[in-house]
């Protein structure tokens, strides 16, 4: 299922000129005040290793998507920042990855079935 789903909503974010691993950092460190994290909060939230993490942003600080600069709080460590390049692509790109969700999972569903899906999800995720 899962498979599934984000085959559909990867092409479908190939077709904006994104990966779904470019989706996940611009998404999730748009949540962040002022689209800053540092490299290890954000990988920590993402489930990702730092240097997966640090791999990936790499490409995407060479598209301007997002910067580097020093960690105040801790000089061997980096804080990764939304560009305003990163923020418009986010913005531009969001809606159309609302619609691919919907299109691929939930308006496949019926309410009773997403209901379960969300009482699932819960009790799966209550001990993150």
């Amino acid at each position: 299922m899962v498979t599934a789903v984000q085959v559909g909503t990867a092409q479908d974010l190939a077709e904006l000129g994104l990966s779904e691993p470019d989706y996940e950092v611009l998404s999730t460190l748009s949540e962040r005040e002022a689209g800053t994290s540092t490299l290890h909060e954000q990988a920590t939230k993402m489930g990702w290793s730092r240097s997966r993490l640090s791999r990936h942003a790499s490409r995407m600080e060479a598209r301007g998507l997002i910067r580097r600069d020093p960690d105040p709080a801790d000089g061997r460590g980096c804080l990764l920042v939304l560009t305003p390049a990163g923020w418009d692509v986010l913005r531009d790109a969001a809606p159309s990855h609302v619609a691919s969700v919907r299109r691929h999972f939930v308006d496949r569903l019926t309410s009773d079935e997403l209901a379960a899906l969300g009482r699932i999800a819960q009790k799966l995720s209550a001990d993150r």
